[in-house]
């Protein structure tokens, strides 16, 4: 799947390959060290914000999960 952003879309593969290898490869495994793509998701994240206001995409009222975000309450 394509990113909102033209721009975005490599970043997102990237970001996509490296959270499913590390998903994978380490983190199904037991090894719940580290998320070794927090910066290519950052990267990716701040391509999708400035796409966003590019297209002038309505997000007033969204709350947006990622890193250092507080997870809602179940």
């Amino acid at each position: 799947m394509n990113s909102v952003g033209e721009a975005c879309t490599d970043m997102k593969r990237e970001y996509d390959q490296c959270f499913n290898r590390w998903f994978a490869e380490k983190f199904l495994k037991g090894d719940q060290g580290g998320d070794p793509c927090t910066e290519s998701f950052k990267r990716y994240q701040r391509c999708v914000q400035t796409a966003i206001k590019e297209k002038d995409i309505p997000v007033d009222g969204v709350e947006f999960m990622g890193p250092n975000k507080d997870k809602p309450e179940s």
